[in-house]
């Protein structure tokens, strides 16, 4: 699974063939979660909610990057990485 960003200790990674709809997998310390790109809303999982807040705001700064990337990695397996929340 490729790692697409990593910052402050949250990992964001997307899957190779992975289901509907696009969405990004987040880890942190033991936590999961997967997060929705259209509306940024958690599909499964649990993160602290400073860190949601966290991922939620580097997200919407990167929306357009996500969605290329979640089409590229379904096409070709090719992705790019995304710079970290600063």
């Amino acid at each position: 699974m490729p790692e697409i960003s990593r910052f402050l200790g949250i990992s964001i990674m997307m899957y190779f063939n992975d289901h509907s709809p696009p969405h990004f997998h987040v880890k942190y310390n033991e936590s999961r979660a997967l997060i929705s790109i259209s509306d940024f809303k958690l599909i499964e999982g649990k993160l602290p909610a400073r860190i949601l807040g966290l991922v939620v705001e580097w997200a919407e700064l990167h929306k357009d990057e996500l969605i290329k990337n979640w089409e590229m990695i379904q096409k070709t397996g090719n992705f790019i990485k995304i710079e970290p929340l600063v």
